[in-house]
């Protein structure tokens, strides 16, 4: 693991404010994540996990604080400008896939490639070569309808690591699959993580498989109980 910080939150709140009450989600959050590091974010429904991953993941903005995604601060960024980061640095998996129904596997996988306008031949090489990493190259041409929980879930792993990024943010990636099947997904995660050098942190519930990580966090109310840990 390098020395390198691949991502940083500093001081970050978010306040939720309806008019008549102010909800403070996230509290004074200070966290590095190294390149390559493997950071598991633990803590009970409601605790600001999936606010702070979408923070650092610059789908939602701070309250107060700033977050660095390599060495890009978030904030200083304009809205196109923070699409194109997101594109190229960072790469999400959620508990339900979020595949486009009407595209087969590879054009799904090779979405973010043609985003960021790389030729459709070469988006589809690279998104097989990966499908097929993850055990789906026999696979290429099904529709989403057409493949199994955890093929899916796969092939939403496969769609978040295409374009390399440096770090993977991922939102219960095996919430919604039977334990046999997650233990694979996320086996999957890791061995794909060491080995494109991919910072990876995940939100779960299921402190098994957290504790496979580099470092597990808690999050309490709000806050980071062990940010040092």
């Amino acid at each position: 693991m390098s020395n390198e910080v691949t991502l940083k939150a500093e001081g970050v709140f978010k306040t939720f404010d309806d008019g008549r009450l102010n909800l403070d989600v996230l509290r004074d959050i200070n966290l590095e994540v190294a390149r390559g590091e493997r950071i598991a974010i633990v803590g009970s429904s409601g605790s600001g996990k999936s606010t702070l991953l979408h923070i650092l993941g610059g789908l939602d903005a701070p309250t107060k604080g700033e977050v660095w995604v390599t060495g890009q601060q978030m904030s200083a960024l304009t809205d196109k400008e923070r699409g194109q980061l997101r594109n190229k640095a960072l790469g999400f998996v959620y508990q339900f896939h979020h595949l486009l129904p009407e595209f087969s596997a590879v054009e799904n996988v090779a979405m973010p490639l043609l985003i960021r306008r790389t030729p459709m031949v070469e988006a589809k090489r690279i998104a097989a070569e990966l499908l097929d990493r993850v055990g789906l190259g026999q696979r290429l041409e099904h529709k989403p309808g057409e493949l199994s929980g955890g093929e899916r879930q796969r092939a939403a792993v496969a769609r978040a690591l295409v374009t390399r990024p440096a770090c993977v943010l991922a939102d219960e990636p095996t919430g919604n699959l039977d334990s046999k099947t997650a233990d694979r997904v996320f086996e999957l995660m890791l061995e794909l993580n060491q080995e494109l050098g991919t910072s990876l942190i995940v939100v779960t519930h299921d402190l098994r498989l957290a504790a496979k990580m580099d470092r597990t966090l808690t999050i309490d109310s709000g806050a980071l109980v062990n940010p040092a840990s």
